[in-house]
């Protein structure tokens, strides 16, 4: 496994990805039973902006650069942006965090956190971050194995972050086996899984795939800061959302306009979201 995060942190899809899973994780929380949150590639829990890796690709300014100085966030991202805030406490925008982080933040008491990471450098980093959080687990596994190994969970409710590399090209089969293997096992799993947008042509048979896996319900949710089949790389990514909780889809559609406006790099990008499976 070669994929590090580490030079694409900070980015628009992970500007998508956090803001989302952030509020996924406090409406969860609404209800005072406890969850159990789970990470299948966790990555690293802290980047640092200004080391080699990112600033050699420097992506993170057309992502969280862009919002970091602005006073007119809707309230959705001005939390997300609160919660990068919280590791830069200087004012100056250094640090990002990653999912596991972020996620860490806002364990209560009840709750606890099980991540998995298959580069072995970055598990030995993780596991050093979390060293002494009781209800931090940190697994030097294939991210994949999660369902199987730890599904259904003690506290009847879980939040799953599928969250791969693509470096692999059945990757998007192994996420569609994922969300079935996660859903057969515990039914009300709330899903958040992470896809790139390089050419639509690519995705049309995982969407399908995905609305054909007998999930109850699948929120689609993608952001395009370029004409999704430019051929230029990441022209921008989306999240399946399985089980999404209300009202996340009625403040998404007031939000996605304004982000992608904000994150555009050329004519022609944009948003979209619809159901694929269920509606509300």
């Amino acid at each position: 496994m070669n994929y590090r995060h580490s030079f694409h942190a900070g980015n628009h899809a992970d500007v998508l990805k956090h803001a989302v899973l952030l509020r996924v994780l406090n409406l969860m929380q609404r209800k005072t039973t406890p969850l159990c949150y789970l990470d299948s590639h966790a990555g690293t829990a802290l980047y640092d902006l200004q080391g080699d890796d990112a600033s050699r690709t420097g992506e993170y300014l057309d992502g969280i650069g862009r919002l970091w100085e602005r006073d007119d966030l809707p309230e959705l991202l001005a939390d997300y942006r609160a919660a990068v805030a919280r590791q830069n406490p200087d004012g100056a925008l250094r640090f990002y965090p990653g999912s596991p982080q972020l996620a860490a933040d806002l364990l209560r008491e009840q709750d606890r956190m099980i991540l998995s990471e298959l580069h072995l450098e970055d598990a030995a980093t993780l596991r050093e971050h979390f060293a002494g959080h009781p209800a931090v687990a940190v697994h030097h596994r294939d991210g994949y194995e999660l369902p199987k190994a730890f599904l259904p969970v003690a506290e009847k409710r879980a939040l799953w972050l599928l969250d791969p590399p693509f470096e692999k090209s059945d990757d998007l089969q192994r996420c569609v086996d994922g969300v079935q293997q996660a859903i057969g096992r515990m039914r009300q799993t709330v899903i958040a899984l992470w896809y790139p947008i390089k050419d639509e042509r690519l995705l049309r048979d995982f969407y399908r795939r995905i609305a054909e896996a007998e999930v109850p319900k699948v929120l689609r949710v993608e952001l395009h800061v370029r004409p999704i089949d430019t051929g230029l790389g990441l022209n921008g990514s989306g999240l399946m959302l399985i089980n999404p909780p209300w009202p996340l889809w009625e403040e998404l559609e007031a939000v996605l306009p304004w982000l992608a406006s904000q994150l555009a790099q050329a004519p022609g990008g944009g948003w979209r979201m619809d159901w694929l499976v269920g509606e509300p």
